[in-house]
C-alpha cells in the first residue's frame, strides 16, 4: 500500500495553490518525461517546464509541495527529478551533522 502520510490532508484549502498554477492548463507531458526520453530532447522538455515554473504565482508552494511529498517524477516548482534528489541528500545530510554535533555536545 503507499504511504501517503506526508502528503497534504483531505482539506482544499491544502491544495488550493493548485488553482493558481501556471501549469494548470499546460500539456502534462512538458512536466513528465516520457519512457526512454534521453539528452537533448531531455533537456529541452525540462526547459521549457521550467520556464512555465518561473513565471507562476505558487512556484514556491509547488516545490514545498513537491520536497514534502517527495514526489518522484516530473518537474514541480522549477525543480527537476534530480535537483529535488539533491536537496533531499543535502537536507539528510545537514540533520545528520546536526545530529551528530548534538551527540558531540552532550
Amino acid at each position: 500500500m503507499t504511504d501517503v502520510s506526508r502528503l497534504p490532508g483531505p482539506f482544499e484549502h491544502e491544495w488550493d495553490w493548485q488553482e493558481q498554477a501556471a501549469c494548470r492548463d499546460a500539456d502534462s507531458r512538458i512536466f513528465f518525461h516520457p519512457s526512454g526520453e534521453r539528452g537533448t530532447a531531455h533537456r529541452a522538455r525540462e526547459a521549457e517546464a521550467q520556464r512555465i515554473c518561473s513565471r507562476c504565482p505558487v512556484q514556491l508552494a509547488c516545490r514545498r509541495y513537491a520536497l514534502a511529498a517527495r514526489e518522484s517524477y516530473g518537474v514541480w516548482g522549477g525543480l527537476t527529478e534530480e535537483d529535488r534528489q539533491r536537496q533531499v541528500r543535502s537536507r539528510r545530510r545537514a540533520r545528520s551533522r546536526a545530529q551528530q554535533a548534538d551527540r558531540s555536545a552532550s
